[in-house]
């Protein structure tokens, strides 16, 4: 079967985008399946969450523009059976790049192919920018699914209507008939307050069982495993933070069993 391709996405910054990608990767090669990191970010922060540099020419930057083949850019990572297609900065050139070519929202799709078909991978995981410029729409365009963090805030279902909006004329418009949401997971859930249960509350409302019913909660070890360069599962494994991404891992993959994408 083709590897299943999953943008992690938000155009907010801080909701827990990054440390969704970098940990539900993680959870999910470890339950056996073969999963590919695409980190889009020009910031870079899924590459040195998973402990690799930011070095110079190592990003999908030159596979974007058709100059080559994107799995020439894929690394092995210290975890069996996840690999990663780092970022840096020259992907900040990327939104300037791409638009005076043609074509410029399917250079994703285009240059995911060969990877798609080779079935190397079972899934794809895209770190997506915080925003909704050419990089985040080249993956709304080339993936099968999307998935949005939220944080549990006050502003939380403004940023999700414009992204669910966004994703239907992408599809309705059959710029990409296979796209779907896969789901909305709860981020930073801090439950000695009260705005936290009042937005997942809201949330749910609005969105029913597209909203994971893993939360993944506000913690100190969670924050503090970027910085050594390790996903939660190998900086404290017995961490509530662990416990919700290794949940939330067999729910992602219980979703993938039910939906195909259409097209």
């Amino acid at each position: 079967m083709p590897t299943k391709v999953i943008a992690v996405a938000n155009q907010k910054g801080g909701v827990g985008k990054t440390t969704t990608a970098v940990n539900l990767a993680a959870c999910l090669a470890v339950l056996g399946e073969r999963v590919l990191l695409l980190d889009l970010d020009p910031q870079a922060n899924a590459t040195s969450g998973l402990g690799l540099e930011k070095a110079e020419g190592g990003s999908a930057y030159r596979a974007l523009l058709g100059e080559e083949p994107l799995a020439s850019r894929i690394q092995p990572t210290a975890w069996e059976n996840l690999s990663i297609i780092p970022s840096e900065l020259d992907m900040c050139g990327a939104d300037v790049e791409l638009a005076r070519l043609p074509d410029h929202l399917e250079r994703l799709s285009r240059a995911l192919g060969p990877l798609r078909e080779s079935a190397h991978f079972d899934l794809l995981l895209v770190d997506c920018p915080p925003s909704l410029g050419i990089l985040t729409l080249n993956a709304f365009t080339a993936t099968d699914y999307v998935l949005v963090p939220l944080q549990c805030e006050y502003y939380a279902l403004e940023g999700i209507s414009m992204i669910t909006r966004l994703l239907k004329q992408l599809h309705d418009a059959g710029t990409n008939p296979r796209l779907q949401l896969l789901g909305v997971v709860m981020t930073m859930f801090d439950g000695r307050t009260r705005l936290s249960p009042q937005v997942v509350s809201e949330v749910r409302e609005h969105f029913g069982d597209q909203v994971f019913e893993t939360v993944i909660p506000r913690t100190t070890r969670l924050a503090e495993a970027p910085s050594f360069g390790q996903p939660i599962i190998q900086y404290d494994k017995y961490s509530a933070g662990a416990s919700a991404y290794e949940v939330l891992a067999q729910e992602v993959l219980k979703r993938l069993e039910k939906t195909n994408p259409a097209g």
